[in-house]
């Protein structure tokens, strides 16, 4: 946003456009060096002090016995990355093409949609711990179903309607804040990284990949395609938020420190 305020769209080209990056090089070298100062979990301390060695590779019993919980974890990542990368990410280039809204304008209403975003993840952990995971997805995922219409319906309407509907509809994209609540629970702790990572990452290399050639195609045929998109998608996580594990999964120490299994509730 500051760097299409400040520079033309030549200097952009040019060379205004390596400054992002330049400061997300610091940003990370920040980032490795507050790494130091990170602990492990408790639950992952206990397994190392019991010396506690999987029989096979960790992914093999990760597909035999804990397939369901692979696709819920897969379904809910595809939820979140149709979140992501259409809302906060697409959709500034859509505004500009499509509806020929300045590019400062733009990326002022995107910038505010992820400080929504932000704000959104802190209320919905807050409420899952008050109200319950499943509670907080039913009311998240439909929530933000009915605020993408409202807000790509809506366009290119004024900037005042864009700021309000753009920071909405961010708001309740916080609701991705609930996939790794979920995730972790769908896996008991001597596979949980295992299990979350590979159904995390492979989803999300695979669905968040497509998105954009799906809109793009599917844009050619019609200008709501980014609503469609997210509201079905949030239609998606309306429905797995009825699946059981939204409300019970394993407990943080299950199969560590007690014999059986448990499950944890909301």
């Amino acid at each position: 946003m500051a760097i299409n305020r400040h520079y033309s769209p030549e200097q952009v080209s040019d060379f205004a456009w390596r400054i992002p990056f330049i400061l997300g090089g610091v940003f990370g070298l920040v980032s490795v060096y507050l790494r130091r100062f990170l602990h492990e979990t408790p639950v992952f301390k206990e397994l190392a002090g019991r010396k506690t060695v999987a029989r096979e590779l960790p992914l093999r019993t990760v597909l035999r016995e804990h397939r369901l919980a692979g696709v819920y974890v897969a379904l809910l990542t595809w939820v979140l990355s149709a979140a992501i990368v259409v809302v906060v990410l697409y959709t500034p280039t859509y505004l500009q093409k499509v509806h020929h809204i300045p590019a400062a304008l733009a990326l002022e209403a995107n910038a505010l949609a992820t400080l929504t975003l932000t704000i959104g993840c802190v209320l919905v952990g807050w409420a899952s711990d008050r109200i319950g995971t499943r509670a907080v997805m039913l009311i998240g995922w439909g929530g933000l179903l009915v605020t993408a219409y409202l807000f790509y319906t809506g366009l290119p309407g004024t900037p005042a309607t864009l700021f309000w509907h753009y920071g909405l509809v961010g708001l309740f994209v916080g609701t991705i804040a609930t996939v790794p609540i979920a995730g972790v629970r769908a896996f008991p702790a001597p596979v949980r990284f295992t299990g979350l990572s590979f159904a995390y990452n492979m989803s999300y290399a695979v669905f968040g990949g497509l998105t954009p050639v799906i809109l793009t195609l599917w844009l050619q045929h019609d200008t709501m395609a980014p609503a469609h998109y997210v509201a079905a998608l949030a239609a998606l996580g309306f429905l797995l938020a009825l699946w059981p594990l939204a409300a019970r999964g394993h407990a943080m120490r299950d199969g560590v420190g007690a014999a059986g299994s448990a499950t944890m509730s909301r």
